[in-house]
């Protein structure tokens, strides 16, 4: 099977889930889902500061690189509050922070108020490779935290967004919860692994709880994580949304702080896919989430 066939079936299955009526969708190309750029936009985004392919790892990979997207214009001496971005399964060859929708999503960030920052790392499909993906986070978290000032960053105060296949990366911070995680966002993202068949074929039953954020609610609420929550309604990947209506379900019986938004026609992809207000409502409002768990003051809401 060729790269981009790989590519095409770790960004999505071609296979409709059971919940969508809209009926089949005409297959898209693996450009046609992952070039496109975010549907919400504020203004800056074309202006922010932007440095490139920075070396986070001392992995032998030369794929493993950083973008980091600064705000254009904001005080020296105000340090900024850190998102980084977790993408999901794709193989580091693929360079997925070369991606237009994640490109958009640095801008985004950054003209938002916050240093956005955006890396490549080792989730791959089908074999998941799960631990060496999260070594890579959690040196892309080192490196951030120990390179903050070269960008005006807040070392303490991080939110961890991920996409789809990039969902079980977030269990070790729910688990260990440091102090500078302070908040959690997820777009479309597997949030229990037990039941993924590219998971379960290739990892281990102790690896699928480590990795599952299912597995790390606990009753202790007071020293939960706060989290965003968004489900696609016509998702197209095996088990996605079953994995995510479980911890939904589960987080709400242990009065987890929880944000959950739905988009009911939405595709797995809606940020970039699907460009109609409830897409927009839904950035928008991980955005407001966001400013709010990392006490950055909102900007004015100047979308289009």
């Amino acid at each position: 099977m060729s790269d981009e066939k790989n590519l095409d079936r770790s960004i999505a299955s071609s296979k409709i889930s059971p919940e969508s009526s809209t009926g089949p969708r005409r297959a898209k190309t693996p450009a046609e889902r992952v070039m496109p750029p975010v549907v919400y936009r504020l203004p800056g985004m074309e202006s922010v500061a932007v440095h490139t392919n920075l070396k986070y790892s001392d992995v032998d990979n030369p794929y493993l690189l950083m973008d980091v997207y600064a705000p254009p214009n904001f005080s020296n001496d105000e340090g900024r509050p850190v998102v980084v971005c977790i993408h999901g399964g794709a193989g580091p060859h693929y360079r997925p922070k070369d991606w237009g929708v994640f490109q958009s999503w640095g801008r985004l960030l950054a003209a938002a108020g916050f240093i956005g920052v955006t890396f490549t790392h080792r989730l791959s499909y089908p074999k998941p490779m799960l631990s060496e993906a999260a070594a890579d986070l959690n040196a892309a978290i080192d490196y951030v935290r120990a390179n903050a000032d070269s960008w005006n960053a807040d070392r303490d105060r991080l939110c961890l967004i991920a996409w789809s296949g990039g969902g079980p990366l977030l269990a070790p911070a729910l688990r260990e919860k440091p102090s500078f995680v302070r908040c959690i966002a997820t777009f479309y993202a597997f949030l229990d692994c037990s039941q993924s068949p590219s998971h379960t074929e290739h990892e281990s039953s102790e690896t699928l709880s480590a990795f599952s954020p299912i597995t790390r609610l606990d009753s202790d609420t007071s020293s939960m994580i706060p989290m965003f929550v968004a489900r696609a309604g016509q998702d197209e990947i095996p088990t996605m949304n079953d994995s995510i209506d479980r911890f939904v379900a589960a987080a709400i019986a242990a009065n987890a702080p929880l944000t959950f938004m739905n988009h009911p026609s939405g595709e797995h992809g809606f940020d970039n896919q699907n460009d109609d207000e409830r897409s927009r409502e839904i950035v928008r409002c991980a955005i407001a989430f966001m400013h709010t768990h990392l006490q950055l003051r909102s900007t004015s809401d100047h979308s289009r």
